[in-house]
């Protein structure tokens, strides 16, 4: 660890034990603040995900197709889909988003936009 110096002098030891304090309690409440942004980026990607199932599954059942229809279309397995369309499944390929979108006859689009 390199020394520490604040405006141009060393610091007393008494400094020096306040900084080191703080430096560990920000360690140790360090893995709590990094669970916490990737649960919520978690949240905000089932979030985008839900909407798309819910577009997908709306053109599903207008054109009056079963999972059954879909997996015999794609070979995606029933429960699969259906862990899919319940966004279960947090994680699907983007090919089985693909799949489920071209059978339904929706064009999935992939976009990168500023946060």
């Amino acid at each position: 660890m390199a020394k520490q110096i604040t405006r141009d002098r060393k610091l007393t030891p008494e400094e020096a034990a306040k900084y080191r304090k703080l430096r560990e309690e920000i360690e140790a409440e360090k893995p709590e603040i990094i669970a916490k942004a990737q649960r919520a980026r978690r949240a905000a990607r089932c979030k985008q995900l839900a909407a798309v199932m819910q577009t997908l599954k709306a053109a599903r059942e207008a054109k009056g197709l079963s999972l059954a229809d879909i997996y015999e279309q794609t070979g995606i397995d029933r429960s699969a889909l259906s862990k899919l369309e319940n966004v279960t499944n947090e994680n699907p390929t983007i090919e089985t988003l693909f799949r489920y979108a071209e059978v339904v006859g929706k064009r999935l689009e992939i976009q990168v936009l500023d946060q």
